[in-house]
Order: C-alpha cells, then sequence, then structure tokens
C-alpha cells in the first residue's frame, strides 16, 4: 500500500517543472554576469589560451591576446655556462679550503634568461654503450685535458672523436685490471653487498663506468677546474656524474648513503682541517661500508721517488691518516700494492667504547645527520642510529633485491610506512608502462642520462631499473626527505632546490622527468 500512495508521485506534470529550472538558469545567468564584471575589472586578466588557434581568444567579457615570452640565444661564451659554479665569479669568494669552487648561485639582478647554444659542430651525442669508450670531439671540445691526461690515458683525441682506454693516474693499464685487484681485496663488490658507490675526484669518470658493468652504481663527484668539464666527459659518455667538491659545506647527501667511497690519488689532504673531509666521507658512508685509496700516502715505500716529496713526510702523512681513521672506528680491511681499503664499524661497540676526550668529537643531538643543503661541515662523528638495524653493509639485503624491500628509513618521514613504499613502486611499474606508450624512445639506446626532478621513493628510477639507463633521483630541499631511502634500495640521487641551477653542464641529460614538481613548489 505504501509503495501505491507513493507512486502518484512519481510522475508530476513535466509543464510544471519548467518554471523554477527556468529561474535557476535566469539566477546563474545574472550571477555569472555579476562575477564577471568583478575579475574581469581587475587589472591582471586570466589569459586562456586556444589549443586551436594563435589568433585572439573569447574570455567572458572582452578579446585577450596570447602572450608568450621568447628568450634570445645566449653568446657562445655561455657553451658551457654553469650558473652556481661559474669560474668568471670565483674570485668573490673565499679561497680557503677552495671554497670559491663550492655553490655560490648569482643573485636575480645577475642571472642570465638566455638559450644556451651548443658549441659549433655539436652532434647528437654516442649511443649507451659504446659512448663508454668515445665521444664526440665537438660536443666537448677542450683540449687542454687531452694535453695534460693523454700520457696517463684517462683520453686521447683522434680524428673527430675523443677515446676513453679506460686509464688512470693509478690504473695506467686500464681501469678493468685495477678494479680486478680491488675485487680481490672487497670480495662484497662481486656478490651485490656493494651496491652504491661515491668517487671523489673521479677524472672522467672511468672507474664509475667500470663498475656499472659489475652492478654497481657509482656517483662520480669532481669540482669545475683546471681539469675542465670532467664531470661533462662523464655524463657525455653517459656515466653518473655531478658536479661538487669537498670544502666547507657538506656533500648534498644523506648519511649513511654508500656502500663504498673511493679516492684514486684526488688529492684531498684528508687530515688537514682537523680531518673534516674525512668525517663528511664518513657522514655518508654506510655501517660497515668501505673506504677506498690509491695514491698517496699509500704505498710509500716504493712511490715516493714519484711525488716530488721524502719517504719521511709520506710516512708521516700515512701515519697521520691511519690514526685518524682509528680514531674514528675504521679498521685496515685489506691492503696491496697501491691500493688501502678501511672499514667502517658495523656495530656501536667502537663508539661506545671511545672516551669522550678523545678527538674526533661526536656529534651532539642537535646536528641533523641527514640535512645536507647548504649546511656546514663539522669536525665530529655522525653516529650511526642503532635502531636501524639492516642498514650496514652486509645487514641490508644484496642488490638486486634490495631494490624492492621497503627500508627501515622509509618511516623517518611524514606519511612513509612500508605499504606506501610498495604502493608506490607498483604504480610507478603502471606509470612508466603507460610513458613507453608515448615515448617510445624511453627504453631504448636513444635515452641514457635520466633526471626524476621530484622524486619521493625513486619509483620512477625503480619502474626503469632493466633499461639501458640511469636516473639521477632529485629530493627537493624544501620537500620530504626521503632521499635516504633512494640510497637504501640501492639508487643514486641528491638533494636541489629548483629555484637555483643544478649542478651540472649544459646537454647533459636526454630525459627530465617531473611529477607533482609545480605543485609542490607553488607557495614559492
Amino acid at each position: 500500500m505504501k509503495d501505491k500512495e507513493f507512486k502518484p508521485a512519481m510522475y508530476v506534470d513535466k509543464s510544471l517543472r519548467l518554471v523554477p529550472i527556468a529561474v535557476m538558469l535566469l539566477s546563474l545567468c545574472a550571477l555569472s554576469f555579476y562575477l564577471g564584471g568583478i575579475f574581469c575589472s581587475e587589472k591582471n586578466r586570466l589569459v586562456l589560451e586556444d589549443k586551436t588557434s594563435l589568433g585572439p581568444v573569447q574570455v567572458g567579457c572582452n578579446i585577450a591576446e596570447v602572450k608568450s615570452k621568447k628568450f634570445e640565444e645566449c653568446s657562445s661564451d655561455y657553451q658551457d655556462y654553469t650558473p652556481c659554479t661559474d669560474p668568471k665569479r670565483w674570485r668573490k669568494y673565499d679561497a680557503h679550503r677552495l671554497a670559491f669552487r663550492e655553490r655560490h648561485c648569482p643573485p636575480l639582478s645577475e642571472r642570465v634568461e638566455c638559450l644556451i647554444p651548443p658549441p659549433e659542430g655539436y652532434k647528437i651525442p654516442i649511443r649507451w654503450p659504446k659512448s663508454k669508450d668515445e665521444c664526440w670531439y665537438r660536443n666537448v671540445p677542450y683540449e687542454w685535458i687531452n694535453n695534460q691526461k693523454s700520457n696517463q690515458h684517462w683520453l686521447r683525441k683522434e680524428g673527430e672523436k675523443f677515446l676513453f682506454p679506460g686509464g688512470g693516474t693509478m690504473f695506467p693499464n686500464g681501469v678493468g685490471e685495477y678494479v680486478d685487484h680491488m675485487e680481490e681485496l672487497i670480495p662484497g663488490m662481486k656478490d651485490g653487498t656493494v651496491r652504491t658507490a661515491l668517487d671523489t675526484g673521479c677524472g672522467v669518470a672511468s672507474w664509475g663506468g667500470d663498475l656499472l658493468d659489475r652492478g654497481i652504481i657509482t656517483l662520480s663527484l669532481a669540482p669545475r677546474d683546471n681539469h675542465e668539464a670532467q664531470v661533462q666527459f662523464a655524463l657525455e659518455r653517459g656515466i653518473p656524474a655531478i658536479l661538487g667538491i669537498i670544502s666547507t659545506q657538506r656533500l648534498p647527501y644523506p648519511s649513511n648513503a654508500f656502500d663504498m667511497a673511493h679516492c684514486s690519488r684526488c688529492l684531498i689532504p684528508w687530515t688537514e682541517f682537523g680531518g673534516a673531509y674525512l668525517m663528511e666521507i664518513d657522514r655518508v658512508l654506510r655501517p660497515g661500508g668501505f673506504w677506498v685509496l690509491s695514491g698517496p700516502p699509500v704505498n710509500y715505500e716504493n712511490r715516493w721517488h714519484g711525488w716530488n716529496t721524502t719517504i719521511e713526510e709520506q710516512k708521516a702523512d700515512y701515519d697521520a691518516l691511519q690514526g685518524l681513521l682509528n680514531k674514528m672506528c675504521y679498521k685496515l680491511y685489506n691492503k696491496k700494492d697501491d691500493i688501502a681499503v678501511w672499514q667502517k664499524s658495523l656495530d656501536s661497540g667502537c663508539y661506545a667504547s671511545r672516551e669522550k676526550t678523545v678527538y674526533p668529537p661526536e656529534c651532539d643531538d642537535s646536528i641533523e645527520p641527514d640535512a645536507a643543503w647548504y649546511v656546514p661541515m663539522r669536525s665530529c662523528i655522525v653516529k650511526p642510529n642503532p635502531n636501524f638495524k639492516q642498514l650496514g653493509v652486509g645487514q641490508t639485503p644484496k642488490w638486486p633485491q634490495r631494490l624492492k624491500v621497503a627500508p627501515e628509513r622509509v618511516r623517518t618521514f611524514s606519511g612513509g610506512s612500508d605499504g606506501a613504499f610498495k604502493k608506490d613502486t607498483t604504480q610507478w611499474v603502471t606509470r612508466v608502462n603507460h610513458y613507453k606508450t608515448m615515448v617510445p624512445d624511453l627504453g631504448t639506446d636513444k635515452i641514457r642520462n635520466v633526471m626524476d626532478m621530484n622524486t619521493l621513493y625513486g619509483g620512477f628510477a625503480a619502474a626503469l631499473i632493466d633499461d639501458p639507463l640511469w636516473v639521477m633521483n632529485v629530493v627537493s630541499s624544501y620537500g620530504l626527505n626521503s632521499l635516504n631511502v633512494v640510497y637504501d634500495r640501492g639508487l643514486i640521487g641528491t638533494y636541489n632546490d629548483w629555484c637555483e641551477a643544478f649542478s651540472t653542464y649544459p646537454r647533459t641529460y636526454d630525459l627530465l622527468h617531473l611529477d607533482g614538481l609545480f605543485s609542490a613548489e607553488s607557495h614559492r
């Protein structure tokens, strides 16, 4: 009965419904006219771009012209311009500890707004993996490094190309033989235990290039200096590299990031300035990680003749280095000929046994270990967090398993969790598959150097791991500090403030990817 009583109400005369609808439409028209008058009376009006026409566009209240900004081409003097490491501005900054070679971005009044031209005769870069052994001379037309380093087999010019024989100051017989010897000293380099490496003073990154074939990804670091474009050569070859120097500011990486750090005659004065440089390496090295040094003062007994010094001076340097490393809870892991390997303590036992008066001291709790964007270096030891049981080398799952395992540090920032990590990983597999339908070159040898400008967990890079490319994962210095998770899963990356230039040369990336960057930075 109830249904029958209410049934007639469902069939109202349609003519009766037209009256309220008409009234509603008139009201909306009046309201829109009123609002249009308000917004169109403002000085700065919203301009909509017509996707089908380049002519004037009708926007409610009047005709608006489509405006575009045209950038002129820079002069040829800017072909290798790096705004925040510009040699023309070095004299403005302190020479102490080579601080002038750190990042010093120009103020707004000095910023250049023009399109940087390629060098004359520039060609599309040679594709990977052939690019590891050769590149076009006109793409990086620097003669000085060729003239100075050809005898050490860094590179040599032949016709229109630079060739990279794989030599280096400490491995004139080739980087392959050099790394073979290193693997004998560090067996973990062969079984996935060691995955991420930092190369300080990288030259043309031959060491990092060789390790790629062995399942180890290296971030090659070098300043802009008189070697002329070391980092540009590395990136032209398709090898991960970034401009940087160990000086007065922390390196832009989180604590406990790398499984291994390497210095091959990089001439960094490790024991000077209170050992600050070595303590910065210690900060970014994971517990149980390896620090590898070849060159002075290692093997000083046989090498001192060629170092323009005396055996007594080299012995004193080596003893000072060994003494500092002992106090920092490192032990000499292995040594043979020109290569010495020290290992950072894996547990907190050594730190607990140190006397409080011993130098260097432990950093106090007020110093955030992962803060690394324009943060001054401190001469103190960043003690690993004992709450993390899978942070050390040998404790973290081996590569490639670690890529898909949610790290312990995923819960150290807002919103981070095992579930969010797994969801992000799955989502990026789907998204990357879709990307490849839109950009068919993605996943081929046409795209090698890739940057993810606003990563969270490194999911985009993880989804591309089987393709012939590498990804520089960038975490905004103003965003969630999740870069530690990127490193924990066996990937590499850096911090950056996108209101400033990135630490690289022009023309060094094949693809830039950003997800949510404009929204995240809209408040700035």
